[in-house]
Order: C-alpha cells, then structure tokens, then sequence
C-alpha cells in the first residue's frame, strides 16, 4: 500500500498501517504511553525544583563557631586546690576554650570570639553577681558579634556556663516559641544573685529564663520558658532551697540512671514541648570523674563520655538542633604545665 502524501492527522497513521482499520488497542496504548511519559516529565521536573529550592535553604543556613572564653562567671580557685596560683585556676576557663577550639573538628565554619578580659584585679561582687560590670560588658560584646554575624545556629565553646546565655537568647528570639532548651550538666543552675554563691555560671538557667540581675538581663534578646527546658544528668542540688525552687519553676530533670540505656525519656519530653528546634548545653562536669575528670565539679556517679554523645545524636535524630555549647572545661594537667613553662628560662 502506497503510504499517503502531506500531512495526517495522529489517528490516520493507525488507519494506514493496520489497512485502514481504527486500531483502538494500539491507540489506547500509545495514549497511556504519551500520559506515562508526560507526568514522569512534570514529576521529575518538580523534583528537580523542588531540590534547587531545598539546595538553595541549606545555603541559606548559616552556622557559626562562637569562642567564648569567659571565666568571670565562675569563683573556682578553692575547688581546685593542685593549682596553686589562684589566678592560673580562675583563668583555667580560658585556656579551656582555646583547648577546645583547638582539639573541635576543622570546619568551613566563620570563627568568631568574644573578647575576655584577662586581666585579674580585685573581684568585686555587685548586686549579688562577681564581676557583674565586666559580665556585662561581654554579654553585650557578644550578642554585638552575633547581631552582625546573624547565624542561624551557633556552636559555642566556652568558657564557663554562662558562655550559653547570649547564643541561647540569641536563638529564643529567631524561633520565637519554637525551640526547647535541654541542659546536660550535673547542677540545675538555677541559683539567683543573692544567694550562698554570687558566681554567674550558676545562674546561667535562670538567666536564659529571664530571671536575675536586671543589668544583665537587659542585654539578653529572648527569655525561654520553664516548660521548654529539660535538665539531663543533674545529680547535684547542693542545697535543698534549689529543690524546691526548680519544683516552684516546674523545670523537669532526669539523673545519668533515667538516661543511661537509652534516650526514650528525652523522645517522650521532645514529644511533649512543642518545639520542632533545640539548644543543647553540655557541662563537662556532667561526665562521671571515674572515667575523666574534664571540669571542675567532680560529682560522682555521671554520666560517661559515651552516653553523652549518644544521648546529643539521639537528640539530633529528633528535631533540629539549632545551638550546641560545650562548657567548663578545666584543663588541669594543661594548667599546670602552662605554669611550668612560666617559670624556665629563654621562653619569656
């Protein structure tokens, strides 16, 4: 059969090859095949959109790495009693930051640090705090530095506790009531100015909750709210008063036993605080000193090294953690040899 000249229409060529008989089989089938191919085309492209746009958010994230090497916070020297050089002790906080940075992963991450003072004059208690004037000022350094940076999540090595205060406000504010607070560390620290110990880091909760020194407070963007804050591994009150007042706030906590098999206490609180973005404090005398002793508490029974880690990656499993500090390290063996070096000759 002579095939025909110009142009046909679609359903003409089914006629020509099949001598003239309206195929329908055929046809249906080339039309369910031109369908197939059409939404595989509009499928593929808008996973192709829909990976741009997820490629360009992940290019929008911006994480930072805070050095914070605060030590102000902290009235220590007593407790560290091989350290003889009250000073060096006081100090231990910021060399700790400096260890830390040192020994972290390398990371395409922008650096920035707080500037410390060093210098050691007489420590004069205001209001209730230690070196409330200094803290001050370096609260408001650093949340300046973050104000121009503005990241998205923050890695903060400190320094003492109190290193968590401003990234922690920081955060409270960009995700508003989306975000929770988990802080793993042996004491609640919860303390007020006023109390037995006039030191900040011990007053670093209560200051992300937006109780304290109103000087202080005054420089912090964002409270966070009792019901949005876990305490993980505490083990030591100290004194009853904090008992009850960690009952009066309604904070919850649970002790290195609830969490030493397996996370699913922190699964059930991540369920049930409404927050899809987390904070994550990590005081290293939270570890059990039988296994290191990395900070200055050294009360027994912790947590071990391996627990911690798993319990942060559980957490990460779970939601998206959006700030994470390690603090208080006190590098003891380091001191002491930063000490040794002081003292021979051709170093100075």
């Amino acid at each position: 059969m002579r095939k025909p000249s110009g142009n046909y229409k679609f359903a003409d060529r089914f006629r020509y090859r099949n001598n003239g008989i309206y195929n329908n089989d055929i046809m249906k089938k080339w039309l369910s095949l031109i369908i197939l191919l059409a939404v595989n085309v509009i499928s593929i492209n808008a996973q192709q959109k829909n990976s741009i746009n997820n490629q360009s958010m992940e290019k929008k994230t911006k994480t930072i790495r805070l050095i914070y090497p605060q030590w102000q916070g902290g009235d220590i020297a007593r407790w560290i009693t091989e350290i003889k050089d009250p000073e060096a002790a006081s100090k231990g906080y910021f060399l700790g930051a400096e260890l830390l940075n040192f020994l972290a992963p390398d990371s395409s991450q922008e650096t920035l640090t707080v500037p410390i003072s060093t210098e050691i004059t007489e420590r004069r208690k205001k209001d209730g705090v230690l070196d409330r004037d200094i803290i001050v000022k370096q609260t408001k350094a650093a949340l300046d530095l973050l104000r121009i940076s503005d990241p998205d999540k923050i890695v903060t090595l400190g320094g003492e506790c109190s290193v968590s205060v401003v990234p922690f406000t920081y955060l409270a504010e960009k995700y508003k009531d989306d975000v929770a607070m988990i802080w793993i560390d042996a004491h609640p620290d919860i303390t007020l100015p006023g109390d037995m110990y006039s030191g900040f880091h011990a007053m670093a909760v209560t200051a992300c909750m937006g109780k304290g020194d109103k000087e202080i407070l005054s420089k912090l963007p964002a409270q966070i709210a009792p019901s949005k804050i876990l305490l993980v591994g505490l083990r030591d009150w100290e004194r009853d008063e904090i008992k009850v007042r960690q009952k009066q706030y309604g904070i919850k906590h649970l002790t290195p036993e609830d969490v030493a098999q397996n996370s699913n206490a922190i699964y059930e609180w991540l369920k049930s605080c409404g927050a899809s973005r987390v904070l994550i404090h990590f005081d290293m005398d939270v570890l059990d000193p039988a296994e290191i002793i990395a900070a200055v508490g050294v009360v027994p029974d912790g947590m071990k090294l391996a627990e911690v880690v798993r319990v942060i990656n559980d957490i990460a499993k779970e939601k998206e953690i959006v700030g994470l500090t390690v603090a208080e390290p006190m590098p003891r063996i380091a001191i002491r040899i930063k000490e040794m070096l002081n003292q021979l000759p051709l170093l100075k």
